[in-house]
């Protein structure tokens, strides 16, 4: 084979070649065109039910919001009407509970004043208990002080035997110490002023005054008990004249402390506890 013969085959064959690589392009060109106008068509119908249901949402969503706001608009209508209701309501509560905070405050302020108060009459009353305290304490040491001077002043009374020999408690020689006596309890007395010619009751007895010596403190007179005469002759002042007297005889003192007079004496009866008291006459 020459030169030339082998250089025309080849450019046929590449020729060839390129016819064959270009309709393979080409077929491939127009199966991807296929393909791509297909899934484009796709696309667009997927693209058209899209708008399609947006415009049914939309419609809904429309008719949705016209329904909400009707129903807002009623609600508004409803939520007006409770909402004065609740004002009303709110504004009384308001104020019962400013009146009840005036009342309070009111109270609180009063309840002060009153502790105030009561705190000063506390104070007051501690400072009277104090000086009721002092004068209690006072007073007891004037009764403690009383006693020891009543149990002295008794001391020194006389104890001594009366005219029937008996012996006589002590013997008050005045008023003072009549009162004495009668402070120590032991015995009634009885004081009297008897005149002459005279009948004066005196406790359970009668007493007769008969005859009297001031000069010499003599005495005489008669004493009347349980339908009894006891004559008691030329008896001596503060001396004790006994008798007994009573169904159940019990021993009676009479007691002559002065002579005012020639027609007048003092003194008084001394009785045992449990004798009878005088009736009223």
């Amino acid at each position: 084979m020459s030169e030339f013969e082998s250089t025309p085959r080849t450019n046929s064959n590449a020729l060839l070649a390129a016819l064959a690589v270009a309709l393979l392009a080409g077929v491939g060109g127009l199966i991807w065109t296929a393909t791509v106008s297909s899934r484009v068509s796709h696309q667009e119908a997927a693209l058209a039910d899209a708008n399609q249901q947006n415009l049914k949402m939309a419609a809904e969503l429309r008719e949705t919001n016209a329904r909400l706001e009707v129903a807002t608009q009623e609600l508004g209508k409803s939520m007006g009407l409770t909402q004065k209701q609740m004002d009303a309501r709110a504004d009384d509560i308001i104020a019962r509970q400013d009146a009840a905070n005036a009342r309070l405050e009111t109270a609180q302020k009063q309840t002060a004043q009153q502790v105030t108060s009561v705190s000063k009459e506390v104070t007051n009353v501690k400072t009277d208990v104090g000086g009721v305290r002092n004068e209690v304490g006072g007073v007891k040491s004037d009764v403690a002080q009383t006693r020891t001077e009543l149990a002295t002043a008794v001391s020194q009374l006389q104890s001594m035997k009366g005219d029937m020999g008996m012996q006589s408690g002590l013997i008050a020689r005045n008023h003072d110490e009549l009162e004495l006596l009668k402070h120590k309890g032991d015995r009634n007395y009885y004081e009297f002023t008897l005149n002459k010619g005279e009948k004066k009751p005196v406790g359970t007895v009668t007493l007769e005054l008969k005859k009297t010596d001031a000069k010499k403190n003599k005495l005489t007179l008669n004493i009347y008990s349980d339908d009894k005469k006891f004559e008691k002759k030329d008896k001596n002042v503060n001396e004790p004249l006994q008798f007994y007297s009573g169904k159940t005889p019990m021993l009676f003192e009479l007691v002559v402390n002065s002579i005012n007079s020639k027609n007048q004496i003092t003194g008084y009866l001394a009785t045992p506890k449990n004798a009878p008291s005088p009736t009223a006459r």
